[in-house]
């Protein structure tokens, strides 16, 4: 079950970012020459569940053991997403994704971006597998040892409306705005 965050998660949400960077991107970020910033990483979350235009959605471990998933998105784009690695290969992201992306296109948006570093093949491999496609966008990440990034966009279907009439339910995708 998805939950929305609250102020309760911050260092949750930093713990988790931490085990999952660490076990996906250690060759990017080698930890032994750039530490995980803890204090920054925690400012930031801090400022991202205090943005009134942001989502922010966990998914809480059975056993008690703390988050096993976040993702954080706003109108037209998937801002952070992370699964705890013990928890990886399970569908959580894909779920997480098709839940803020349905979200989005409910808040009237029609295509979805999100960044990516270039190194992070498996979510990358993710991405595509889902119709996420890579754009001419790259830019420079904030974190040392400041890696590449790339923009992946995928459009987003229509909400469908459900119509209850005299013969039975019919489907109907609402008019473009």
């Amino acid at each position: 079950m998805l939950r929305a965050a609250t102020p309760d998660d911050l260092s949750a949400l930093r713990d988790l970012e931490r085990r999952a960077n660490l076990a996906a991107l250690g060759h990017v970020f080698p930890p032994e020459r750039y530490p995980f910033p803890d204090g920054d990483v925690l400012a930031r979350w801090a400022l991202v569940l205090a943005d009134q235009d942001v989502g922010v959605l966990v998914r809480d471990a059975e056993d008690g053991s703390g988050l096993v998933l976040f993702a954080a998105y706003d109108d037209s784009s998937l801002r952070h997403l992370a699964v705890r690695p013990d928890h990886w290969g399970q569908g959580l992201a894909s779920a997480a994704i098709a839940t803020v992306t349905a979200a989005m296109a409910r808040r009237g948006s029609r295509t979805a971006s999100l960044w990516v570093l270039e190194e992070n093949h498996r979510a990358r491999r993710l991405y595509e597998r889902l119709g996420w496609r890579p754009t001419p966008d790259r830019q420079e990440a904030p974190w040392p040892p400041h890696p590449v990034e790339l923009r992946y966009a995928r459009a987003l279907e229509a909400p469908i409306e459900t119509a209850v009439g005299t013969r039975g339910i019919a489907t109907v995708a609402p008019p473009d705005r």
